[in-house]
């Protein structure tokens, strides 16, 4: 059986060794054999008490629930000011379940809300102002996604959504499909039987919502688009909401709102012509507003003097189908009102590849300190030209984020251009330089261009930290390598993806992880970078190789290593051949494994790359076992255990502990099995491996149980099931098989 997670060649995640051999693995490995009651039920109950003549207690044997978590609460904040729109909010009620409302009672089997209309009505606001009315009734949580369909950008991919809403739902990553269709499928089997509901902002397409859709009827999906969407109401029965413009009374009351009624009660003919030339929009009136409420002594008739120049000066700019030309003069004259390098800030935003950022990296490509950052971005979320919708997170409205990019291709001059992107780029590639040495510091370190002086770089100091920036970034980290790919920065867009690598890999990002070493690889074959193509090509291969992808795999590890050589590079080289081994021994082909790894050891330890050297004993170690040569499998794991124990590597200490302890377990030294398995449960808990620590333990229960130890036996398994079960992990039936076969043999 395939392991349920796999450890890579390099050994950056837990490791893919399998649970301590139970009576049937151990007939077939020469471990003896012992003979098991049978113990079976039928029906569907998920508890089975089993008594004859009860010895002792009676043990129930079901699912161990998963230690219960927070449900998702993923809305943006609700807008300060929000008037009207009365009609639309009473049809989003209609849509709502009824409090008493079963599951099957002739509703449709979901509920789909469209809301379309022209960039800057306030759809989004309009959609998280009534969930944030609702959302109590939605007690299994909320989720929300900004699909990214229009904009400078690409959109997000429906797979990467599914992706976050299964792990915001608590799926263990392990568990999620690599495929989108796999994904789907199981976010509907997850949101069965719950009331949660599912925001799915700026959709461009039918296709890039549809496997977001829900199938429970107590669930409830909301789409933001400026498509019709036509196929929703069609094929899916959603109600679509087309959302104007305000009314000039409408218009007038957001603006009373944000400048004070007095002013407009003053001056009411200006008012309305103010409302007239932001085209009744609620995203330009908002602007407008802001600017209008700090400048107490100006006229309304005076700003509509000045917008009225400033639509003259524009007149020449307009063009068919500018989705900023009801909004253009407002922005411009917004814009021209900041100081200048409010405003330069402002449009280097603009040649930011992501799609939020941070004040460090917003410091990075404007070529300005941190605190400075932290200042002009006060000032430009006081102007509402840019939202600031978490600590330290700030976007743009996709309208102002085009306006930005296109005043940064008026005023600064391509190589400009290209200084401040460059600026951003090497500040995303050293703090994820940074992260990689402290989560995987025994990992493959490249040569990396050097960051400019003024680049902000804010190191991580403990590994939760390191995988926190890292998660909060994964997305700008995936569209900066697309971007420096697209505009022919080749040297980043081959670099970042391998020290983002190990990162993609212990949080299960397959799909992600395979798709930014295809760009990377790309990018060092444009560069002519046989570094870059040995690196790139060694990542894939353990991403193929997750993904049983074993042909395409080894492929990639091949070439890695005639890459590797061309260039020197002893740990890749080192790492593919490994990689190789691992292959043909999961296909028994055992001589051929063996031989790969006696080659990789051989580099590694000619190099001296000793973490090498131990993760190639551990292999070799691991084929010696498998063909019953226990010795040999003892004194490789011993040798491996020392060489990792020098290097204080004491993760993969771990991992060659767990397998000494199995064969030791196998050989019948029993009291080594246990002090290796203990010592391997210690460091496995330190570092928050949770599945190594539930088949560390069931291998403890196994260990116990053969010396006789029952009630240790019981204790272990037991434990161990409640780590494994809500984990989906494979093993977790085996472990549960033993617990009701250890009770039955204890029987009359």
């Amino acid at each position: 059986m395939p392991p349920s997670r796999r450890r890579s060649p390099t050994g950056s995640t837990q490791t893919g060794y399998s649970p301590a051999p139970h009576k049937s693995a151990a007939r077939r490995r020469g471990g003896g054999s012992v003979d098991t009651a049978r113990n079976e039920s039928s029906g569907d109950a998920e508890a089975v008490v089993q008594a004859g003549t009860v010895h002792g207690g009676i043990n129930l044997f079901g699912r161990a629930e998963p230690p219960s978590a927070p449900p998702p609460r993923q809305l943006p904040l609700d807008a300060i000011r929000f008037v009207n729109r009365e009609q639309t909010l009473t049809r989003l009620d209609a849509a709502l379940p009824d409090d008493n409302e079963t599951l099957g009672a002739g509703r449709r089997s979901m509920t789909v809300a469209a809301i379309a209309g022209a960039p800057g009505v306030g759809k989004t606001a309009l959609a998280v102002h009534w969930a944030h009315r609702v959302r109590r009734w939605f007690t299994d949580g909320d989720l929300y996604v900004d699909m990214r369909g229009y904009g400078p950008g690409p959109a997000l991919d429906v797979g990467q959504a599914l992706d976050t809403f299964l792990r915001a739902l608590h799926v263990p990553a392990e568990q999620i499909p690599t495929d989108t269709e796999g994904r789907a499928a199981l976010y509907r089997s997850v949101l069965t039987g719950k009331r949660v509901l599912i925001v799915v902002d700026n959709v461009s397409t039918v296709g890039q919502v549809r496997p977001l859709l829900p199938a429970a009827p107590t669930c409830m999906a909301i789409i933001t688009s400026r498509s019709r969407l036509s196929g929703l109401v069609a094929r899916e029965g959603a109600s679509r909401m087309t959302l104007d413009v305000l009314s000039p009374e409408e218009a007038l009351a957001l603006l009373r709102d944000s400048i004070g009624g007095d002013r407009v009660r003053a001056e009411p003919q200006a008012a309305a012509e103010l409302a007239r030339r932001c085209a009744y929009l609620p995203l330009a009136l908002r602007i407008i507003g802001e600017r209008i409420a700090n400048s107490p002594y100006v006229t309304l008739a005076d700003f509509v003097a000045d917008l009225a120049l400033a639509d003259r000066q524009l007149d020449a700019l307009t063009v068919v189908d500018d989705e900023l030309s009801d909004v253009r003069v407002v922005f411009s004259w917004s814009y021209r009102a900041l100081p200048e390098d409010a405003a330069r800030f402002f449009r280097l935003l603009g040649l930011h590849a992501g799609s939020d950022i941070s004040a460090a990296a917003a410091a990075a490509i404007a070529g300005v300190s941190l605190p400075r950052a932290h200042s002009l971005l006060d000032q430009l979320t006081a102007a509402h030209l840019v939202q600031n919708p978490a600590r330290d997170r700030y976007l743009f409205h996709d309208l102002l984020r085009a306006y930005a990019l296109e005043r940064a291709q008026a005023e600064e001059t391509p190589e400009q251009q290209r200084r401040s992107r460059r600026r951003g780029y090497t500040w995303y590639l050293w703090m994820a330089e940074e992260g990689r040495k402290v989560i995987l510091p025994y990992s493959h370190a490249i040569a990396l261009p050097a960051a400019d002086p003024d680049v902000p770089l804010t190191p991580v100091r403990t590994v939760a930290e390191a995988m926190a920036w890292f998660e909060q970034e994964r997305l700008n980290l995936l569209d900066t390598v697309r971007q420096a790919d697209e505009l022919g920065d080749l040297d980043i867009a081959w670099q970042l993806p391998v020290v983002s690598d190990g990162f993609f890999e212990l949080k299960s990002y397959w799909a992600d992880w395979r798709d930014v070493h295809l760009t990377g690889l790309r990018a060092a074959r444009s560069a002519a970078s046989r570094l870059g193509e040995a690196a790139n090509l060694r990542c894939l291969g353990d991403a193929y190789w997750r993904m049983e992808q074993r042909e395409t795999a080894l492929d990639c590890y091949r070439q890695g290593v005639d890459a590797s050589r061309d260039v020197d590079d002893h740990w890749v080289e080192g790492f593919c051949l490994r990689g190789q081994g691992l292959i043909h021994e999961e296909l028994g082909q055992i001589e051929e494994a063996l031989n790969l790894y006696g080659q990789a050891r051989e580099v590694f330890r000619r190099h001296g790359i000793t973490r090498g050297e131990g993760m190639s004993l551990l292999s070799l170690g691991n084929c010696h076992r498998a063909g019953g040569h226990l010795d040999t499998a003892i004194a490789h794991y011993q040798e491996a255990v020392t060489v990792l124990d020098g290097i204080n590597d004491q993760w993969s200490v771990a991992w060659a502990s767990y397998p000494l302890g199995l064969a030791y377990q196998q050989a019948g030294e029993l009291d080594e099995a246990l002090k290796q398995h203990q010592r391997a449960l210690e460091l496995f808990r330190r570092f928050d491996d949770r599945r190594c620590e539930g088949l560390t333990l069931a291998a403890l229960g196994d260990t116990f149980h053969a010396t006789g130890q029952h009630d240790d036996a019981q204790r272990y398994w037991q434990h161990a099931l409640q780590i494994l079960d809500p984990l989906g992990d494979p093993h977790a039936g085996a472990v549960r098989r033993h617990i009701a076969q250890s009770d039955r043999a204890e029987g009359p």
